[in-house]
């Protein structure tokens, strides 16, 4: 086993990797870039060294560096994680001449499945069933349509270099395959530096089924049963399990062995995942190998009781394999849900700021966090908007669904928007949880994941009111304490009033919705007019904004997070943000320009598709911004003419700048 390993890569699975080598007595040596001076992988570590700028082609993708790093601590072994340069080739072979150990796969392993082309072709010719399509050299537009109407629409262009959503496009029509086209390759080219594209038949529906896969240096290779991860968003994963619900024991062994022999007609060496595109028929298509650990590899390690990590370290280190393929065997069910710093409700736009609010499920045997942040961490607009994975394990689907639901609703983060809502809306699904999962889940149930906002409820407004006044109540005990005068009458918050009632009022912003709840003090509690009527309230505020509150005889218990005149309300795993106003402010706030179109998150301009004194119709695209490697385009609200562009292609806007001027129809 080595000594020290340098562990090339940041956030949760640096984390991740450093907890196995803690406990295997490995010490670890930590890279960070200047955005990550105080991330919680870098505390984890050992040592840490300084790579450079924020932008990862500035530090995380130095592999120049990254040796003399490893040279330097006397770190013998590298572990790349996921993303970054875990798939790279060329830093694989530096890491041999270098005389380090690559903790992944041989060079010709990583080409011959780094190319989602050549897989294709190896494995077409290993017998290995193939979705329709094309995976050829040539790039031009005429080949690639050409292709695409023999296939027949609709069609799936994909990143020939890359995985996890990135260069992805779904083409309905010949006349969109352009555009979509040169997408993929943008975001292929800025994602994996290769802007070289397949062609795919497009399946409706389909399930995406994964097979883990581990193999040594002694020619010994095991498959470690599969993980359904056919719940997507823009074809990135968001929720996976341990084993896929309804796979049969026949099947199961028939995809993983097809999975063990494409890694042993490539001579593969360590962790490894197939992919396949499944039918409910039974039938299964090989779409892509993954030559790395993958980010839901926690589900697995469940399911069996391996670290999957400790399996790379020893097979790295010449080890064989701890176990052989009958001593390997299910047992339980294991869920991942991944958790983004990004707004569903706004297309999955990443959400970029400080987590001032983060409390967490308590780890057990049945509840474990992977995480790379710690509260008041800031989410960098420079790297990938994963805040955590939420992972939970139960003798069976149905108990380890409900822990799900449980442990999200005890997951609480302020700060930046989140696909909580979400994920706790599909885990309660009735779809979900008979199973019924494919690729299109999200779409096919739009309407109920995505329901109208509805106005916060008086039981909200309650906890907000209640928790209002204890604060305030806190406060001015606090200040007649520092006064030295406690029994300063400054100290009452009850509202007082010579021969009048002692009430006050609170101004709140829900939404676009103004409400205003009435506080009436009664001695022990105080009874609050509601838009619903009368409630009497009472309860208690610990530490930071912990309310036990008591709503007319029902204890209920809620977390309050202010940040200036917002207030948002955690309460039964839902989130609820309200605003206190002053009524005789209306109307006063800077009106914004109707026509001026806003940057919707911070990011980097990469096209123009307009020039100023154009004509566009309403939805026509404007202007494309890249952030967090995903790519966003702002369309015209309305017809118009374009009157000013603020921005040139290359350049860094923050969230709410005007990017250009939309004008009136001339």
């Amino acid at each position: 086993m080595f000594e020290k390993i340098l562990i090339a890569n940041r956030g949760e699975i640096a984390c991740r990797v450093a907890h196995t080598c803690k406990r295997l007595g490995v010490r670890t040596v930590a890279v960070y870039s200047d955005a990550d001076t105080h991330a919680r992988h870098v505390a984890l570590c050992d040592e840490a060294y300084l790579l450079g700028p924020a932008p990862a082609r500035d530090s995380y993708l130095k592999a120049d560096l990254l040796l003399q790093i490893a040279r330097q601590s006397g770190a013998q072994a590298i572990h790349p994680g996921y993303g970054f340069l875990s798939e790279n080739a060329e830093f694989a072979e530096a890491c041999q001449t270098a005389g380090v150990v690559f903790i992944g796969p041989p060079p010709k392993a990583i080409r011959a499945m780094g190319s989602k082309s050549a897989a294709k072709a190896i494995m077409e010719q290993a017998g290995v069933p193939l979705v329709p399509g094309y995976h050829g050299k040539d790039q031009t537009l005429d080949t690639l349509a050409r292709s695409a109407a023999e296939i027949g629409y609709p069609v799936l262009i994909k990143a020939s270099a890359g995985g996890g959503g990135k260069g992805m496009r779904v083409v309905e029509s010949a006349g969109q395959l352009a555009e979509g086209v040169a997408a993929a390759q943008r975001e292929a080219l800025a994602s994996f530096g290769d802007d070289q594209v397949l062609i795919e038949k497009y399946l409706f529906r389909p399930r995406h089924i994964e097979i883990q896969v581990f193999a040594d240096k002694q020619g010994q290779a095991v498959y470690l049963f599969e993980r359904d991860c056919s719940v997507q968003r823009r074809h990135q994963k968001i929720l996976e399990e341990a084993p896929a619900p309804g796979m049969s024991p026949e099947r199961r062994r028939e995809m993983g062995e097809a999975a063990v022999a494409a890694a042993r007609a490539i001579g593969y060496e360590g962790a490894g995942t197939v992919e396949f595109i499944a039918h409910q028929d039974g039938s299964f298509y090989f779409m892509e190998m993954n030559t790395r650990l993958q980010v839901e590899h926690p589900v697995t390690e469940m399911i069996t009781g391996q670290d999957l990590v400790e399996w790379q370290l020893l097979v790295a280190a010449g080890e064989p394999l701890p176990r052989a393929q009958e001593q390997l065997a299910i047992q339980g069910h294991a869920f991942e849900a991944r958790i983004y710093a990004e707004d569903p409700d706004r297309d999955f736009l990443p959400s970029i700021g400080r987590l001032e609010h983060l409390r967490t499920p308590a780890e057990n045997l049945h509840v474990r966090i992977d995480t790379g942040v710690r509260q008041n961490d800031e989410v960098s607009p420079h790297y990938d908007p994963m805040i955590a994975k939420l992972i939970v394990w139960d003798q069976d689907r149905g108990g380890a669904l409900r822990r799900l639901g449980q442990a999200l609703a005890d997951y609480q983060i302020v700060g930046v928007a989140t696909n909580i809502r979400l994920l706790s809306a599909l885990v309660a699904h009735p779809a979900f949880a008979a199973g019924e999962v494919n690729t299109g889940f999200i779409e096919i149930h739009r309407s109920s994941l995505f329901p109208d906002k509805q106005p916060v409820s008086d039981h909200i407004l309650a906890l907000a009111t209640l928790g209002r006044l204890l604060y305030v109540e806190r406060e001015a005990a606090s200040r007649a304490h520092e006064s030295g005068d406690p029994w300063s009458p400054w100290r009452s918050t009850s509202a007082w009033r010579l021969n009048d009632d002692n009430m006050q009022t609170l101004y709140f912003r829900d939404g676009e919705r103004d409400v205003s709840v009435t506080a009436h003090y009664h001695g022990d509690h105080v009874r609050l007019d509601l838009p619903g009527g009368s409630l009497p309230v009472s309860g208690e505020l610990k530490g930071e904004g912990d309310l036990v509150a008591d709503l007319d005889g029902v204890r209920v218990r809620a977390t309050l997070v202010r940040q200036g005149e917002d207030m948002v309300i955690l309460s039964q795993g839902a989130s609820h943000l309200l605003t206190l106003h002053n009524p005789l402010t209306e109307g006063m706030e800077d009106e914004v320009d109707a026509g001026s179109l806003a940057a919707p998150m911070p990011g980097t301009v990469t096209r123009i598709l307009v020039q100023e004194g154009d004509t566009v119709a309403t939805g026509d695209p404007l202007l494309i911004l890249e952030a967090m490697k995903m790519e966003h385009t702002i369309t015209a609200p309305r017809a118009g003419m374009i009157e000013c562009i603020h921005y040139t292609v290359g350049d860094q806007v923050q969230e709410g700048v005007e990017l250009l001027v939309l004008g009136g129809t001339p």
